[in-house]
């Protein structure tokens, strides 16, 4: 399982799927949410600036990412 650590209090999901590399830019990682491909803690996420903080997971393709501070 991948990490991100954060430098703020949270980090946005469209910015945590371009920083652990699962998406190549904002527009795809737009595509992806949308399209209801992202998991948020076991549920589908629809808003790519929902906020993510600290032991919060996401998984996309296959790929599980946790966020620590």
């Amino acid at each position: 399982m991948e990490t991100i650590k954060l430098r703020d209090e949270f980090i946005k999901l469209g910015q945590a799927l371009k920083a652990a590399g699962l998406v190549d830019s904002g527009a795809q990682a737009k595509a992806v949410i949308l399209d209801g491909l992202v998991k948020v803690n076991g549920e589908t996420a629809c808003q790519r600036g929902k906020k993510l903080f600290d032991g919060d997971e996401l998984c996309y393709n296959g790929q599980t990412v946790k966020i620590i501070r």
